[in-house]
């Protein structure tokens, strides 16, 4: 069996990528280990409209939204998230979706498995990550879950990758990601490509999530890879 991922959700913009990659992830037939910080949920709510519940956390929480009124017309961005909520919902309740496979964390309890390094992973992901959690991953603080999760993933070696998303970057933010890469991790912004047909919102989240999953050795087909694209679709990248 492999071994299982941990997905963690930050108080950064672009909470979207995570609801798509922990939809994929699990139609992969992954496991994951989640855990969501307060100012991750925060985020959760002010962009989909999903309100959790950190202290009695449920997986289905995460597949409704308060989005919308009902009595304008929905925005493209409502449409997707609709849509990327809908397809989280379905991999959750197909069979086996769930069942074993999503293992919630609070993100204050240090006996979880992922706080140890002998819990073996196939990766972490930080999606997205804020500032504030990049800067504590690079200090070594450890003042929550995610960070020790992190700083784990650092010293066994394994896979770490942080998905900031934040313009402009100022110096402070620049030195946390080089030490970040330094110490091992990967730094891969929310800064998604043009080149591969883009249409809709859709297409730039695939982008960064199947870039994600590139790293993670998790086969997919969200986006048609450089160099496969129709003619008079190929533009440089």
């Amino acid at each position: 069996m492999k071994h299982p991922f941990v997905l963690a959700i930050t108080g950064a913009s672009g909470v979207l990528y995570a609801i798509r990659l922990l939809e994929v992830l699990l139609r992969r037939g992954c496991r994951v280990h989640l855990t969501i910080s307060p100012s991750g949920r925060v985020v959760l709510q002010q962009e989909l409209g999903v309100v959790v519940d950190l202290e009695r956390f449920s997986l289905s929480d995460l597949t409704q939204s308060a989005m919308g009124d009902g009595r304008s017309p929905a925005t493209d961005m409502q449409l997707v998230t609709v849509e990327m909520l809908q397809g989280l919902e379905a991999a959750v309740c197909a069979p086996g979706g769930s069942e074993g496979r999503v293992v919630y964390h609070h993100f204050s309890d240090f006996l979880a498995p992922i706080a140890s390094g002998s819990f073996l992973t196939g990766g972490m992901i930080v999606c997205p990550c804020s500032g504030s959690t990049l800067s504590a991953v690079v200090h070594g603080a450890g003042d929550n879950l995610i960070q020790r999760a992190a700083d784990v993933h650092l010293k066994e070696r394994r896979k770490l990758i942080l998905v900031p998303r934040e313009t402009p970057l100022s110096s402070i933010q620049l030195d946390s990601m080089k030490r970040a890469c330094d110490a091992g991790a990967v730094v891969l912004p929310a800064m998604p490509g043009w080149y591969h047909g883009v249409r809709t919102i859709r297409d730039l989240i695939d982008f960064i999530v199947a870039r994600i999953l590139d790293q993670l050795g998790v086969e997919h087909d969200l986006i048609r890879r450089w160099g496969t694209l129709g003619e008079g679709e190929m533009v440089r990248p």
